[in-house]
């Protein structure tokens, strides 16, 4: 039965079954040879590229080395910055979590920046600031006590209070603008 669709199958495609044109062979010779011609004609100048050649690699790893221990050495310096991140894999993640959230929610924010909720947007702004100069301390604080665990609660609790922050701020826009339409409605 397999056989039968796979000559099925082979039928209905239209194999390319013809003779090349007369001459195809020599054609196809004369342009392997132009190529040839060519290729050896642009390495003459690899004399002058292979002296190079070994200098530009020994600059590369040179460059890769430092690349890596500059990482290395400014990765150190970083966890001496007293970052969340800076504790544990895990705190990293729940950084980069909170902040991504938070970034997402900022985005949102602004969209809905209107001239009936500007004052509300700006205002929301101005608490995320302080919010953020809080974290800044708390960051300070992290670095002077050695990763004091209520420090990195605050810290999370920073990051949280960011997110509610937006969240009631988005809720009041949708209401804000719920009503509008229901007075809208009302006036038509």
């Amino acid at each position: 039965m397999k056989n039968d669709n796979i000559n099925e199958l082979f039928k209905e495609l239209d194999f390319d079954n013809k003779e090349p044109a007369t001459g195809h062979k020599e054609r196809f010779l004369e342009k392997l040879e132009e190529q040839n011609s060519r290729s050896k004609n642009s390495t003459k100048g690899t004399n002058s590229r292979s002296l190079w050649a070994p200098m530009l690699s020994v600059a590369a790893i040179l460059a890769i080395a430092f690349m890596v221990f500059a990482g290395f050495f400014g990765e150190n310096s970083y966890k001496n910055q007293g970052d969340l991140a800076s504790v544990s894999p895990q705190m990293k993640e729940t950084k980069q979590f909170y902040t991504q959230l938070i970034e997402t929610e900022l985005q949102n924010l602004k969209a809905e920046n209107a001239p009936g909720t500007e004052a509300i947007v700006e205002d929301a702004l101005t608490q995320l600031e302080k919010l953020e100069t809080e974290y800044k301390k708390l960051q300070k604080d992290l670095r002077n006590s050695g990763q004091d665990e209520r420090v990195i609660y605050a810290m999370i609790s920073n990051f949280q209070q960011r997110i509610d922050l937006l969240k009631q701020v988005l809720d009041q826009i949708e209401n804000i603008k719920s009503l509008k339409n229901k007075s809208d409605e009302n006036y038509i």
